[in-house]
């Protein structure tokens, strides 16, 4: 009886421990998740601006043909951006991304075409690295705080991926798998192609306003040329920022589930301790009156 309380009161020790970490690490993920949200609402004038720019440019131009806008014939080789976190105990939010990116994947394949990857993120390194799956290119330390130097970092290597041709063994297309930070307890994995754009013609008037009566000097092509690069990182910066949101929003969720199934384990193991306490005092007792019984008897018969 006296072992198993000792089992119960090591066990009780432990998740004590597991708890305080799980708590410590809820209050460092919300504490830390305004600050990326601010972060990703500071990059979005200018990133919706840099999109507009971008579509004034395509749109005023009649017979504009860029690399950039261009849909490639034959496509062979695509590149896909997968951005992961580097630390754990973020609950499902990697396994979401990597799930999505095997899709993308699939779905590539079906097309016949070959998927050239490129990872963020120590999670998604490690998977992969794993798996023997081979990595053109491989970033981390910055999940949770991205700055615009890693996203340039990032869109400088897609971009030369992307000028090269696929015949030059770069890329006709660039993909990018992240996740949507919708709310604090809703974050989404989605996919996106940064390039060749996708243009739509519509006549229905934008969301944000009509578009400005741009002059370009020298050409729409060569207007194009400067602002791509910019364009390319600032969407995967906010990318980057949208997902270290998600990534801390999953990590605070995660770990109070998880501290909350601490407090409720130690709730039964308290329980379970009381009784085997109180076993161990019965059995005592017992004992006390058993001897004191049989002394008793033994001083009955002697006499």
């Amino acid at each position: 009886m006296a072992a198993q309380l000792r089992l119960v009161r090591r066990r009780i020790s432990s998740v004590q421990s597991i708890s305080k970490i799980t708590r410590a690490q809820e209050l460092i993920a919300s504490s830390r998740i305004v600050r990326a949200q601010q972060q990703q609402r500071a990059a979005q004038p200018y990133a919706r601006e840099l999109t507009r720019a971008v579509e004034a440019v395509i749109s005023r131009s009649t017979n504009i043909a860029h690399p950039f806008t261009t849909e490639p014939q034959n496509p062979t080789r695509a590149a896909v951006l997968i951005l992961t976190s580097d630390q754990g105990f973020a609950g499902a939010y990697n396994a979401n991304v990597l799930r999505e990116s095997a899709r993308l994947r699939q779905t590539l394949r079906e097309r016949r075409i070959e998927p050239v990857l490129y990872v963020a993120g120590r999670k998604g390194i490690g998977w992969h690295r794993f798996r023997e799956l081979e990595l053109a290119g491989s970033w981390s330390g910055f999940s949770a705080a991205p700055k615009y130097q890693n996203a340039q970092e990032i869109s400088d290597a897609l971009l030369e991926a992307y000028e090269a041709g696929a015949d030059e063994g770069g890329v006709d297309e660039i993909h990018l798998v992240g996740t949507d930070f919708i709310s604090m307890l809703t974050q989404r994995p989605s996919v996106r192609r940064l390039l060749p754009l996708e243009i739509e013609e519509t006549e229905e008037e934008s969301p944000t306003g009509p578009l400005p009566q741009y002059e370009f000097e020298p050409g729409p092509a060569e207007v194009l040329d400067a602002l791509m690069p910019q364009y390319v990182a600032a969407r995967i910066f906010y990318a980057l920022l949208e997902a270290a949101a998600a990534e801390l929003a999953s990590r605070r969720r995660a770990m109070k589930a998880a501290t909350d199934n601490a407090n409720d384990l130690l709730e039964t193991l308290t329980r379970e301790a009381n009784n085997a306490r109180q076993a161990e005092i019965t059995q005592e007792i017992s004992e006390i009156v058993g001897g004191a019984n049989a002394l008793a008897d033994a001083s009955a018969t002697s006499e």
